[in-house]
């Protein structure tokens, strides 16, 4: 099963890093965090990758030292484990949905597919959400996260302090978190390239009935901003998260 990940966005919460790069590139580590999220996959068998490429491509391209050009697949090493990358240019400017939408010549009409987004990491069990998806029979499933709190949440008593917490986790409400599975039918439901993959194509699905959503209440952190790449950055530090 192909692999689709989004990485083409300017990035411009994280400026300081994307005015050079794109933002899947920045490193978390030693690594970019495109490669963190690979290395996931890569851990349940999955090992073909289609990049969706955009802003700052050519930086993605000269990363794999086997690139071929025009986006032919080539193999490569990721933390030892072989798989198969394809990177292709969506445009500069293409909305999320119209970079899934360019791709769409690279799969059958019997294929399904995975794909994320290029800024996101988590421990989400992909066997279990492959199941959920194939037990639901949509055209495609949403991994659902609980969200941190935007602020931090101190509990009090008798003006005192009891219980002080730096965001805490949301425990009300979920949040697309990416790591999503579609049917091939899941095309028909993007026009060009200014769909937005939230917006129109989604909210149809959602009218229609046939979005599904596997809730996953384990780690989740997407890289927003330069403090998100500092927590996340010793998050990692010195183990193998997805240990």
């Amino acid at each position: 099963m192909k692999v689709v990940i989004l990485a083409g966005g300017l990035g411009t919460r994280l400026s300081e890093h994307t005015k050079f790069i794109p933002k899947p590139m920045i490193k978390i580590g030693k690594f970019p965090i495109l490669i963190h999220i690979m290395r996931h996959y890569l851990k349940y068998g999955l090992n073909e990758f289609i990049v969706a490429a955009g802003y700052k491509a050519e930086i993605l391209k000269k990363y794999f030292p086997k690139f071929k050009k025009y986006g032919l697949n080539f193999e490569h090493n990721v933390k030892g484990k072989k798989c198969i990358i394809n990177i292709i240019h969506t445009g500069k400017n293409t909305m999320t949905g119209g970079r899934i939408k360019r791709l769409q010549y690279l799969f059958n009409p019997d294929d399904q597919f995975m794909f994320t987004y290029g800024d996101g990491i988590a421990n989400v069990n992909l066997k279990k959400l492959l199941q959920f998806h194939e037990k639901k029979r949509k055209i495609i499933t949403i991994t659902a996260v609980r969200p941190p709190a935007r602020f931090g949440e101190i509990i009090i008593k008798n003006d005192l302090a009891i219980s002080f917490k730096e965001k805490p986790q949301v425990n009300n409400s979920w949040i697309n978190g990416g790591f999503f599975v579609a049917n091939y039918s899941f095309f028909n439901f993007i026009k060009n390239d200014k769909d937005i993959l939230e917006k129109s194509p989604l909210e149809k699905l959602c009218k229609i009935r046939e979005l599904s959503v596997f809730q996953h209440k384990g780690f989740w952190k997407c890289m927003d901003t330069i403090r998100d790449k500092v927590v996340l950055t010793k998050i990692l530090k010195g183990r193998d998260f997805f240990q």
